[in-house]
Order: C-alpha cells, then structure tokens, then sequence
C-alpha cells in the first residue's frame, strides 16, 4: 500500500496517537536505566556533539505541542549549532515534550545511549505510529519539525 501523500499527513495528533506517544514515553519511564544527567545540556549541543536526535513525525508532532505551550511561533537555528529548542537559560523549553532520543540519553556523559534491547518494542510502536500518520521514517530533529 502507498504512504499517503504529504498533502494528506496530519498536522496535529488524533486523540488516540496522542494517548499512544504518551504511553510510549510512560513505558519508558518505568524502565529508565540508572543515569547522571546534570542538565547542563551538553547532549544538545549538536555542533559540537555531531549527533542531533532523530524523531518520527508522532515525535515530531509531540514535540510541537511543546513548542506552541511555550510560546514560541517558530523556531529558528541555535546561532551556534545547538540545539533550536534550548531556551536563553540553556535549558529545555520542551522539557515534558521532548523526543524520545532525548529521553534515552544519547548524552555520552549522562550515561550513554540506552542500549537497543531495552528499547526495542518503544522504538517498533514510534514507527508504527510514523506509519499510520503517513511518516517516512525518523528525521533530524530540525527538519522533523518544519516538515510536519
């Protein structure tokens, strides 16, 4: 069957998608794994890090619930390659929104990646869902969210 056209992908979760990234996320906490985040947003600084965080366009779409709850109406390149979604405080404005590859600490210092078995089954129901909004698989984080 083909994916639907980008004309016909939706520009806001369903009610039930919405339910289904939150029981994603609450999964996932109930198996977090011992990390030392600090919160100094290391892990964000893309340019420096060479990783930027890849989301499906649920995630996508999650995450811009985040963006318009905090005010922003757009979002615009960090000047220094970090993050477009870090605040003047350096930190998160999505917090409780923020992509899965955020929650699973890709931050080396934190901790590191969570390893692939743990995650799995959570990775395998983003991309269902990807599928079923008409997603075309995970994308960097900039263009997954002007590309929704």
């Amino acid at each position: 069957m083909p994916k639907p056209s980008s004309k016909s992908t939706p520009k806001a979760l369903s009610p039930e998608d919405l339910a289904e990234i939150r029981q994603i996320y609450a999964d996932l906490e109930k198996r977090a794994l011992p990390r030392d985040c600090t919160g100094l947003a290391g892990c964000c600084q893309f340019r420096l890090t060479g990783r930027t965080p890849q989301l499906t366009r649920g995630e996508a779409l999650y995450a811009l619930i985040g963006v318009r709850a905090s005010g922003r109406r757009e979002l615009k390149p960090h000047p220094e390659g970090a993050c477009p979604l870090l605040g003047r405080d350096g930190r998160c404005t999505i917090y409780q929104h923020r992509p899965f590859g955020c929650r699973t600490h890709f931050c080396q210092a934190a901790g590191g990646m969570y390893p692939r078995r743990h995650v799995v089954d959570l990775i395998q129901r983003l991309e269902a869902l990807d599928e079923k909004l008409g997603g075309d698989g995970s994308r960097p984080l900039e263009k997954a969210l002007s590309g929704t």
